[in-house]
């Protein structure tokens, strides 16, 4: 039996939020939005506030029957974080680098040691005392000079990922007078332990659109712009190579991106394309230096491997000497495009490469010599037939060893940092995450299955259970997805999942189309004219679970969030009866209204993900899925919409406004419920226990509508 909506005795009634008229004209086309009232750029209007503060009143007692539970289930969240905790330490030349956790402490402590691990632990940033003073506090970046003695990094304490520079003398500990507000995040050292560029933002849409140079210890002011991207639809981003040999700007939008590069020991000097922009080619670039010790297997010299989509629908590997890669003809390939086969990171040693490929969803790593033929590559080692290994270059920052450092998962096996001797095939685990509370691997079971799509498409789908929950279609199913911007969500540990999995939950995950689970014809068969491929794959892969007895048809559970959140608000309007329970995490459900917006954030740069509605096609394909212009009277699952104030990405006023026009539409009496934080953004909370919390609340809120209090 349900638990009733509300408590008895509870004294508030659901917020009512007043309706404005207001028409949006577009093509000819009136749309009514009666909630625009609700949206405040400067987050300070009293009137909004007052109704968001009252929406979270009403969501603390309408949850209140559940909150003892939401206590007992944060606790277990957090006991299963070891509390004194540190990474596998890297060797960054002249130290080992790793960062720490001690007792409650939400922040992690950055420390190093200088030649062995034994010698004296030097703290190079100690996270908690820098967010002390603070409701949220977030470190976009951390990168260290050339000499190794000054630390730069970014911190955010709006949650609205504007970052400001700062930097400190790590030979004294002093903090330099130098702050530099409102960046992106991304930094890079010039080779002269002086020069530190950085990527300014555009105050009103947040785009990173501009890199400035700016010398340690002189005048903002006399910051010198060296780059600036025009064109609205692209993105800019800052690195460093592995090498350190060059500073990178790395400027991109859906379809197109583009590398510049500049020798980080002349940082006046000018930023050059590696490979000019063209239509609708993608591509990365890893430099690899000549190799002073001896000869390369593959061939002395200096080059950089381009991982390009150009004739490779799922991307291929090219090298070509470093300044003339722009000429196609000094390409040599490395790695042939394969169709269905999606090629990943590359990380380049001496005598080897090693990269990731996905097939049939699954992220696997394998490793070349150089000159090898592709059927000579190896696979790396798993015990397990769902998983998912990653490998970067931040982990491995030596190019003369024939040990690469990878990371390895799956829905059973907490995560795992392996090192793997590429010359002997011998494997080490480094660590592997330790989850307190009496959690063992063994009493879980796994499973990959294709679920049919109604245009024959199979969507794979991801699966975890406890051993012991009966899959007779009984048990609460929890079925989670995204489908967006061709990030693939991998099946990989949820300690959090396992509060849902003891209480008898099946957990899946369907890897729908807009995702490249199957190579990148799965992500372009789910966005622009072809996305409600991705709300119909969630469905019916939703089906094909109930239709397997993996759970009950009465107890399904769906979830996403951000783009994910728009997959939510699409399928409760298509099958409202498919879903007992709802989630939409910080949800894009305005998605007309949004993308006519270019001053939003995020609007221009997405216009190849979505469409642009100025384009009368585009406008009618998405007007006929948008969530909150197709809310209907009909009755709904219970649903719980969480949002942060301050959200860069998603603006907090479109799960407000969806959540209004549902109470006020909707037909049913199933619980609806806003939970909006008032000091964080698109990420939530910023510390490792605080953002349980909502979790925790999320969780019982299930239990709560299954009547399992």
């Amino acid at each position: 039996m349900a638990a009733p909506d509300l408590p008895a005795a509870a004294p508030l009634a659901p917020p009512v939020a007043k309706t404005v008229p207001h028409t949006h004209s577009t093509h000819g086309h009136d749309r009514a939005d009666p909630y625009h009232w609700l949206r405040d750029d400067d987050r300070k209007e009293p009137p909004i506030l007052a109704y968001l503060e009252a929406e979270n009143a009403y969501t603390r007692q309408a949850l209140a029957p559940s909150a003892k539970l939401a206590e007992t289930i944060f606790e277990e969240l957090k006991g299963r974080i070891k509390k004194d905790d540190a990474s596998v330490p890297v060797k960054r030349r002249d130290y080992w680098y790793y960062s720490r956790y001690t007792g409650e402490s939400e922040y992690p402590i950055y420390c190093r040691r200088a030649g062995t691990m034994t010698a004296p632990e030097e703290v190079i940033l100690d996270v908690n005392a820098l967010a002390k003073p603070h409701d949220y506090y977030s470190v976009g970046a951390i990168a260290i000079s050339e000499n190794q003695q000054l630390l730069a990094w970014t911190e955010d304490t709006v949650s609205r990922r504007n970052y400001t520079v700062r930097v400190k003398d790590l030979r004294t500990g002093a903090v330099h007078a130098d702050q530099i507000p409102k960046t992106s995040g991304a930094l890079a050292w010039a080779a002269d332990d002086t020069t530190l560029f950085y990527v300014k933002k555009d105050p009103t849409t947040l785009r990173p659109f501009q890199v400035w140079r700016h010398a340690l210890g002189s005048p903002i002011d006399a910051d010198v712009k060296v780059y600036e991207d025009a064109d609205e639809a692209f993105y800019v981003g800052l690195g460093k190579s592995r090498s350190r040999a060059f500073v990178t700007i790395e400027s991109g939008s859906t379809l197109v991106t583009e590398t510049l590069y500049l020798d980080a020991k002349t940082p006046n000097g000018t930023f050059t394309p590696v490979i000019p922009r063209g239509p609708k080619h993608e591509y990365s670039v890893w430099h690899s230096p000549a190799f002073s010790g001896g000869k390369r297997s593959g061939g002395g010299g200096e080059f950089v491997y381009i991982r390009t989509n150009e004739d490779a629908l799922d991307f291929r590997l090219i090298k070509a000497p470093v300044g003339k890669a722009a000429d196609r003809s000094t390409w040599q390939e490395v790695i042939p495009h394969r169709k269905g086969i999606w090629l990943g990171d590359v990380v380049l040693f001496n005598d080897w490469l090693v990269y990731e490929e996905r097939v049939d969803g699954l992220l696997r790593l394998r490793a070349a010599r150089y000159g090898e033929a592709v059927d000579q590559h190896r696979s790396l080692p798993t015990d397990e037939d769902v998983f998912v290994m990653g490998v970067g270059g931040s982990d491995n920052p030596e190019f003369d060893t024939t040990v690469v450092r990878y990371r390895y998962s799956s829905p059973v096996t907490p995560d795992s940092v392996y090192d793997y001797d590429l010359s002997t095939g011998a494997r080490t685990l480094m660590k592997q995450d330790e989850v307190l509370g009496g959690y063992d691997a063994k009493n879980y079971g796994t499973e990959r299955i294709n679920a049919p799509a109604r245009d024959g498409a199979q969507v794979p789908v991801s699966i975890v259970y406890r051993k012991d929950t009966p899959r007779d279609g009984t048990a609460p199913l929890f079925v989670y997805g995204y489908g967006s911007y061709g990030y693939t969500i991998d099946p990989d540990f949820s300690a959090s999942w396992v509060s849902l999995l003891d209480r008898g939950f099946v957990v899946a995950v369907a890897h729908i189309r807009g995702s490249q689970a199957r190579g990148r014809g799965w992500y372009e068969d789910g966005k622009m004219m072809n996305k409600k491929n991705t709300f119909f794959d969630f469905i019916d892969a939703t089906e094909h679970l109930v239709s397997k007895k993996y759970g009950a048809k009465d107890k399904v559970v769906a979830a996403g969030g951000s783009a994910g959140g728009l997959l939510m608000g699409a399928v409760v309007n298509l099958r409202p009866d498919l879903f007992r329970i709802v989630h939409a995490a910080v949800p894009f459900v305005d998605v007309v209204s949004t993308m006519l917006d270019e001053s939003i954030p995020l609007t221009t740069g997405e216009f190849d993900e979505w469409g642009n509605p100025k384009e009368k096609p585009a406008y009618d394909y998405m007007l006929s899925y948008s969530p909150y212009d197709n809310v209907k009277a009909q009755a709904y699952p219970a649903m719980i919409v969480t949002t942060g104030l301050h959200d860069s990405q998603v603006q907090y006023w479109e799960p407000a406004k969806w959540v209004a026009l549902l109470r006020a539409t909707k037909t049913d009496k199933n619980l609806l419920v806003l939970d909006t934080e008032m000091e964080t953004g698109h990420g939530g909370a910023s510390g490792r226990f605080k953002r349980l919390e909502r979790t925790a609340m999320v969780y019982a809120f299930f239990m709560q509508v299954l009547g399992r209090l």
